[in-house]
């Protein structure tokens, strides 16, 4: 139950073990859960890794087992941080790569002229213009995903007229959009006209960066993920291009037709979105950052999981991230 803790089930058994008997030794445990001398070892020396096991000051040499609520907490909180980090590693990654790409741009001015050629896109107006000229050129399909609740209507409006020429001369669209974003209405009776045209409309509780693809063949990022504005990545390079298509194909797979209704979760009846909320919060990420990935406000991220703590009986998040594992809705 506690493995998306970092517990596996030995060690979780050994725990509990500990818990219900303070007093008992190694030996005690070998012959409680039939384990080995060495395999109950190893376990108590990751239950101390873990700091659910401290040195006792009434026994020193001994062990004394923590209590749950606080020994997860620390767990939970180490997690935050390994997150965080990973995060401002990727963060770091992503600004390094859009210098690399910049600056091979700028020495190589000719380059968009040759098949492998990455082009950099400074502000809206050169976006449009790019998204115009190979809207025009395309044969076949044009793959899309557009993260957040709401797109903006301007975005809206500048799309429109390329959408309806391309799915006029019978080029396939395939979108992704966030669950969230049907509440939107302006987002929503896009993605409703959308399919009433041709096309093909899905959405997913958590996205990948916006990206769209032309025809396999070449694929716009935006610069930075979290402000479109600030501009645009248009490669040709096959490996970039052919990397961002199966990341669009393995998250459309998982994703919901825009006319079918939100599914319940197996056994758990909760909708893909709450049970990655709960798995975000249950990983250490804060309210601001889940809603960001999910595409809804932080007040809407704190009424969903008051909701779920009153389903769980839970008087904390914590009980609420206990009860969830124990119920299997993680």
């Amino acid at each position: 139950m506690l493995e998306f803790l970092g517990l596996d089930s030995r060690t979780e058994a050994v725990y509990q073990e500990m818990l219900a008997r303070p007093a008992g030794g190694v030996a005690e445990l070998c012959e409680l859960l039939g384990l080995p001398e060495s395999t109950v070892r190893g376990c108590l020396d990751q239950l101390a890794d873990l700091q659910l096991l401290r040195s006792s000051r009434d026994d020193p040499g001994a062990l004394r087992v923590v209590s749950p609520e606080r020994g997860l907490e620390l767990i939970l909180r180490r997690q935050e941080d390994e997150l965080l980090r990973r995060q401002q590693e990727l963060a770091r990654g992503k600004a390094a790569a859009a210098r690399v790409v910049a600056e091979y741009a700028s020495l190589h001015p000719d380059a968009s002229a040759g098949p492998g050629a990455t082009e950099r896109l400074v502000g809206l107006d050169a976006i449009q213009a790019k998204l115009e000229v190979l809207t025009e050129a395309l044969t076949q399909e044009c793959l899309s995903v557009m993260p957040g609740a709401a797109q903006s209507q301007a975005s809206l409006d500048a799309s429109r007229p390329l959408d309806e020429e391309a799915m006029g001369r019978g080029v396939s669209i395939l979108t992704l959009y966030q669950d969230s974003a049907r509440n939107d209405p302006a987002t929503y009776a896009y993605a409703r006209w959308m399919t009433d045209q041709g096309g093909m409309v899905r959405t997913c509780p958590v996205l990948p960066p916006r990206l769209l693809v032309f025809d396999r063949e070449v694929a716009i990022v935006p610069l930075d993920p979290s402000n479109s504005r600030l501009g645009a990545l248009c490669t040709r390079e096959p490996g970039i291009v052919a990397s961002l298509v199966a990341l669009f194909e393995q998250t459309w797979h998982t994703a919901v037709p825009l006319g079918t209704a939100q599914p319940q979760g197996t056994h758990t009846g909760l909708t893909p979105g709450e049970q990655e909320l709960l798995r975000l919060l249950a990983a250490g990420m804060t309210d601001d950052n889940a809603g960001k990935r999910l595409g809804i406000s932080v007040r809407t991220v704190r009424r969903q999981m008051a909701a779920l703590m009153e389903r769980l009986n839970a008087s904390s998040r914590f009980e609420a991230g206990l009860k969830a594992a124990q119920n299997g809705w993680l």
